[in-house]
């Protein structure tokens, strides 16, 4: 199928041939049929991304400070390819479409197969959207104008925001495609609606839309005017512009204990006295509406109750359905340009020079049939020539950093096929990393007799799944910590590597396969005594809302990072645990998420004992990780996986190197195995001794007693 995508490191926009994405649980695979460019907003994007470092640095001060974080604790180099990977990923263009459901995920009853939708979905033949971002389109209202749905709900939550009704006077300030639509909601509601933009031809438009009045340098004083006197009951501000103007026009055009409304994007240097004196209120209003940029809601489907928030972003996008059903709104005015989706490169140039006077542009589609969709698209013939083959799920950001490139310059693996639900990054990575064929469907990988081994690099709750498949396909599996999120989990697994003993698995604890671990391993090999380990993680804040704090979807923190420092350990010692105990902070200062403030003792099997300090309570700038190991007279110490220090007889001998955690030599560890060159990396023992020891250790973080790892 067609998607648009646009690159951030040169904004070059391109037409890409992908696979159409699958249909996931709690989502709607929708066969677009038109889709508006929203050209304001898209325009900005294009121009962000062709500015050079320098000019996306001043745009993006938060991310400045990131890298320059990674500079400080993994070194220029890392932080340098980290930026090109970043500049290098592909973005979908577009977000307000209107097409057919060709399928429902599981849990979505409330569409089905053949209904008209209206989505977010981006510029693409197919796409997957979830539950709550789609609303379903009138009999008779046509696709064209359902695909201004998403663009009305942004308007018609800034309306909402005015909290105006019949009679009161609105000064609507800009009039793009959002300041058109705002006009004719807020005429709909029976306001009075003034309106200003810099484009006689969009004031012109404006009162096709019902603005009572609209023209170019419209005046406060005029505002003033028209109203008795007193000022607007309500400005909205719709326009794009980096200049304070707008802010300062709504704030002498508003009556006093008025209200302001910003929608649009405006310098925000506001003038205290006019809104003190006026006692007038000033809002931003947020994109859609209620439960946008919530996770629960948007990627879960968690839907607020309906009598405690009345308009959440998907009641407004149906409720803008509806007023065009209704025939209240006519959107049809709006459309300039129409352009089939193989000509959508021709539509942004038309944005992009500005020759020629545009509002709504239209992207049409012919429609796929569920029938049709290609979830596997050949890049190249697949050619082994001696090289195990092999396939990769997931294509996110870890894996086209650390994954693929590794894979790639194996000379012992070759890269067969990679998969992707949506299909664009899938197609990215592939076409980068040399891959034969992109996918978006993991049973193409599965079921390919050129894949012998398959590299899993999904979300965490994905994981368990996805081995017992891939084991049960008969594949050698790499799955990306952590290896499940459950006990049933793990024994599902044990179980499918006890139907077929000929295939193995390992885990990508990658700390172990570090020059600097080795060398620690190696330095306490002749010492027959127990040993005592420290492992610092200095993991920095990650907010209560993020994935990985989901216990359903990340696991949290301890199962889903701190399990590489138990397994560390268990390299270290050369001993799996088989006791944790752990302790998380306390007392009514305590932070919402305490797992990742914690400390976790852990017993070996041969008697060693080892500690784990996993907290989110530092500072970046100080270094991440810090290992301690101390026996038979003997102390090493590893900082951050650069520094090495050991210390012998009296004698200190110190070693500093650019930073390697080890994920290179693992993925070669795994290939060297799998040619049968050395024994498998990770025994089982001590990949379930690991797993399950993480999964304990959160269950004594909640129970405050420690349990043995059996």
């Amino acid at each position: 199928m067609l998607q648009v995508m646009k690159s951030m490191g040169d904004g070059r926009l391109r037409l890409w041939q992908v696979p159409a994405p699958v249909v996931r649980a709690g989502h709607v695979l929708i066969a677009n049929h038109a889709s508006v460019i929203s050209a304001g907003t898209e325009k900005m994007v294009m121009e962000l991304a062709r500015m050079s470092l320098l000019g996306k640095a001043r745009q993006r001060p938060d991310q400045v400070r990131r890298v320059l974080e990674k500079i400080r604790n993994e070194g220029l180099g890392p932080a340098i390819s980290a930026v090109k990977a970043k500049l290098d990923e592909p973005g979908g263009m577009g977000y307000a479409s209107a097409g057919v459901v060709l399928a429902c995920g599981a849990g979505v009853q409330e569409f089905q197969p053949g209904d008209r939708v209206a989505s977010n979905g981006p510029h693409a033949e197919v796409v997957c959207v979830p539950r709550n971002l789609c609303a379903r389109v009138p009999g008779d209202v046509p696709f064209e104008s359902a695909a201004f749905a998403v663009l009305g709900s942004i308007a018609l939550q800034g309306v909402r925001l005015t909290r105006l009704g019949i009679g009161d006077t609105v000064f609507v300030i800009g009039l793009g495609l959002i300041g058109q639509l705002a006009v004719a909601l807020l005429k709909s509601a029976g306001c009075r609606v003034l309106g200003t933009d810099l484009d006689p031809d969009k004031c012109e438009l404006a009162r096709v839309m019902g603005a009572d009045e609209a023209s170019p340098g419209l005046t406060a004083e005029h505002v003033t005017a028209r109203t008795g006197g007193h000022g607007a009951d309500g400005v909205l501000i719709t326009a794009s512009t980096p200049s304070n103007g707008p802010i300062d026009l709504a704030a002498a055009a508003v009556r006093k204990k008025g209200r302001v409304v910003l929608v649009g994007v405006v310098g925000l240097n506001l003038d205290r006295r006019p809104f003190y004196f006026k006692e007038a209120e000033f809002v931003v209003s947020c994109s859609y509406g209620p439960g946008r940029y919530d996770a629960q809601y948007e990627d879960n489907g968690h839907d607020y109750p309906h009598a405690y928030v009345r308009w959440t972003e998907q009641r407004n996008i149906q409720a803008v359905l509806d007023l065009m059903g209704d025939g209240r709104l006519d959107v049809s005015p709006l459309v300039s340009h129409r352009f089939g989706i193989e000509d959508a490169e021709s539509a942004y140039q038309l944005i992009d020079e500005a020759k020629e006077a545009h509002v709504g542009i239209i992207l049409n589609y012919e429609g796929e049939r569920a029938g049709t969709l290609e979830r596997r698209i050949e890049l190249q013939p697949t050619r082994l020539d001696g090289r195990v083959g092999v396939g990769c799920i997931g294509a996110g950001s870890f894996a086209r950093m650390v994954l693929l490139p590794a894979i790639s310059r194996s000379e012992r693996l070759h890269p067969v096929a990679i998969s992707s639900a949506g299909g664009l990054s899938a197609a990215h990575a592939g076409e980068r990393a040399g891959f034969d064929a992109v996918a978006t469907d993991q049973q193409a990988i599965l079921e390919d007799a050129n894949i012998q081994a398959v590299f899993i690099a999904t979300r965490h709750d994905q994981h368990a799944a996805q081995v017992v498949a891939a084991l049960r396909a008969e594949k050698q599996v790499f799955v990306e910590k952590p290896l499940c999120l459950t006990v049933g989990e793990l024994e599902e697994i044990e179980a499918a590597l006890h139907e077929n003993p000929s295939l193995r698995l390992m885990v990508g604890f990658n700390r172990r396969f570090s020059p600097a671990a080795r060398e620690a391993r190696a330095f306490f090999a002749g010492i027959s005594q127990p040993l005592t380990l420290s492992i610092r993680f200095n993991a920095g804040y990650t907010p209560p809302d993020h994935w990985t704090q989901d216990d359903a979807v990340g696991g949290g923190r301890i199962i889903g990072e701190a399990c590489h420092a138990i397994d560390l350990a268990t390299y270290l010692a050369d001993s799996p645990p088989v006791r944790v105990h752990g302790e998380c902070v306390g007392g009514t200062e305590a932070p919402a998420i305490r797992d990742d403030h914690c400390a976790l003792t852990l017993r070996h099997e041969n008697g060693s004992v080892s500690t784990i300090l996993y907290t989110a309570g530092g500072d970046k700038a100080f270094p991440k990780e810090r290992v301690e190991v101390f026996g038979g007279g003997r102390v090493a110490v590893i900082e951050d996986f650069r520094r090495m220090t050991t210390c012998v007889g009296g004698k200190t001998r110190r070693r500093r190197g650019r930073q390697d955690k080890g994920h290179r030599n693992g993925v070669e560890a795994f290939a060297d195995a799998l040619v049968g060159e050395v024994s498998w990396p990770i025994p089982w023992r001590q990949l379930r001794a690991v797993s399950l020891a993480s999964i304990l250790a959160v269950r004594s973080l909640r129970e405050g007693v420690p349990f043995d790892v059996r």
